[in-house]
């Protein structure tokens, strides 16, 4: 079995506390499309991955 990165890098750890700052005075509404966004890019960058992953 692959071992699995599952801690973030600095420079992820970085970038979240970045995107944190950012969020913090949205809307609800603002914060509910933000969230949409994110889980729409997850399930692209999903869909690539797999795509890459039967390339293989």
């Amino acid at each position: 079995m692959m071992d699995l990165p599952i801690e973030l890098t600095l420079e992820q750890q970085f970038r979240l506390q970045n995107l944190k700052d950012q969020v913090k005075d949205l809307s609800q509404e603002e914060a509910q499309n933000f969230l949409l966004e994110v889980l729409r890019q997850m399930m692209v960058k999903d869909n690539l991955v797999k795509h890459l992953l039967k390339q293989a």
